[in-house]
């Protein structure tokens, strides 16, 4: 009940009603239909480069095209003033940059098509050639390297305390909570049979933890910061800590009126999928960094088999945009990957923001690309994409640039003194259509390429 139902799933068994909330033009479907589109029609900042060339280029050819014309209607053989036409005519048709405007456009809508049709989905030409740029990608650990789907494993007690006291506070303060720690404490409780009370004066602490009051009694559940601050002794625990720390698990403190009670260890997978992405892009040369509010210990015990190196521990959420602009400050160009509300300021931060799409609506709104998928492999195939998408532009550029400057000393008669070939104006209309011809058809190849 109150789960949401994506348009076309198909119901096998039993039935259910549901409401519609979004239609027309506010459903997920059409959303998407209109980041392709405005994507297929924005210009990449390689575009500009572009309309700088052909903005020098065309009053140069006209200026070639009317030299051409006066120095045959001069010079030139009888009747000097129709080959002084013709070539003039050939030196126009054969340099129009039909090409070099096409160069570009055409690859970022095949590209920003491929990327839809893998579920990538880029949100402007500008953000497809940036994702070829990218040297760091800092990926958020708890939803985005993780399943984001923590379970209890160990529950530790002080002497004054048994397990199911510490787990009864934890999950009746936890029972309102929304984040995932909390869930975890409290689906174990409800696993156990354990009845829980409703809290009064809740309240959250972004990144530290929460308090609450239950049975009359203040109640704290937070990470060991939470627990220095409130001037919570732990000293008991701290043997404990060490251990579950050590296995990549997540350790929850709970005081009860001043006291430490005891601690949770929550622990959280890793995706199928992070071990292979953390590889590929290593593999691709970018330096990969795990961003995360856990202790030192607990986020090394996560990146160790993953293979990432450098880490930022213990931050909250408020500080993640700060170790973006860290980041950016040492001459690196960022990408960040993230799936939640707080991770969108430091998607909107990062040169590339990237958001898995099993995310919230405002990581996606501030992300640049965005995965249909949970699937981390999407960061390696954007990244691929963009790669293959700036070669095939920078090659049509070239083939473009190339074919209409080396075109127009023909065009003009140069050949004519020593092989006595002129140009015919029909066959420059050709060959310039044909230019333009090479440049969609290269384009189009990127709907065939293996990413």
């Amino acid at each position: 009940v109150g789960d949401e139902v994506i348009g076309a799933t198909m119901n096998r068994t039993g039935s259910f009603r549901f409401e519609a909330k979004k239609v027309g033009r506010d459903t997920g479907l059409s959303q998407i239909i209109r980041m392709v589109q405005v994507a297929q029609g924005s210009k990449a900042p390689i575009q500009r480069l572009a309309d700088r060339i052909a903005g020098i280029f065309v009053p140069v050819v006209i200026s070639i095209a009317v030299v051409t014309f006066v120095v045959w209607s001069l010079f030139g053989p009888y009747p000097a003033l129709t080959f002084a036409m013709i070539n003039f005519v050939a030196v126009l048709i054969i340099a129009c940059p039909c090409a070099l405007g096409l160069a570009t456009p055409t690859a970022i809508m095949v590209g920003t098509g491929k990327g839809a049709e893998i579920g990538v989905l880029i949100k402007g030409g500008e953000s497809l050639e940036t994702a070829h740029k990218i040297d760091t990608i800092v990926f958020d650990k708890t939803g985005t390297l993780t399943k984001g789907e923590p379970e209890v494993t160990d529950i530790v007690t002080s002497r004054d305390f048994t397990e199911e006291e510490v787990l009864r506070l934890a999950a009746s303060a936890e029972k309102s909570s929304e984040h995932p720690l909390g869930k975890a404490v409290v689906i174990k409780a409800r696993e156990q049979g354990i009845s829980l009370v409703d809290p009064k004066n809740f309240s959250a602490l972004p990144g530290s933890g929460i308090k609450a009051t239950v049975d009359g009694k203040e109640v704290l559940l937070g990470n060991q910061s939470m627990m220095e601050k409130e001037q919570i002794d732990l000293a008991k625990l701290f043997s404990e800590v060490e251990r579950v720390t050590s296995l990549g698990k997540t350790a929850m403190f709970l005081a009860v009126a001043g006291q430490a009670a005891g601690l949770i260890a929550v622990a959280d997978t890793l995706k199928e999928d992070s071990q292979e992405a953390v590889h590929s892009l290593r593999q691709m040369g970018l330096e990969v960094v795990m961003m995360t509010g856990d202790n030192r210990r607990t986020a090394e015990a996560i990146a160790s088999p993953l293979g990432i190196e450098r880490i930022v521990s213990e931050i909250l959420p408020d500080q993640k945009a700060d170790e973006i602009k860290k980041l950016q400050g040492e001459g690196r160009l960022v990408a960040m990957v993230g799936d939640g509300i707080n991770d969108a300021v430091a998607l909107a931060q990062a040169d590339l923001g990237i958001a898995i799409g099993s995310g919230t609506d405002v990581a996606m709104e501030a992300s640049d690309v965005t995965l249909i998928k949970d699937d981390l492999m999407g960061v390696v195939r954007a990244i691929k994409l963009s790669q293959k998408t700036m070669k095939t532009i920078k090659w049509n550029l070239f083939w473009a640039f190339a074919y209409n400057t080396a075109g127009i000393p023909i065009a003009a008669g140069l050949l004519y003194p020593f092989l006595r070939i002129l140009l015919n104006p029909m066959i420059a209309a050709a060959a310039m259509a044909f230019s333009s011809v090479f440049v969609v058809t290269n384009s189009l190849r990127l709907r065939k390429v293996e990413l």
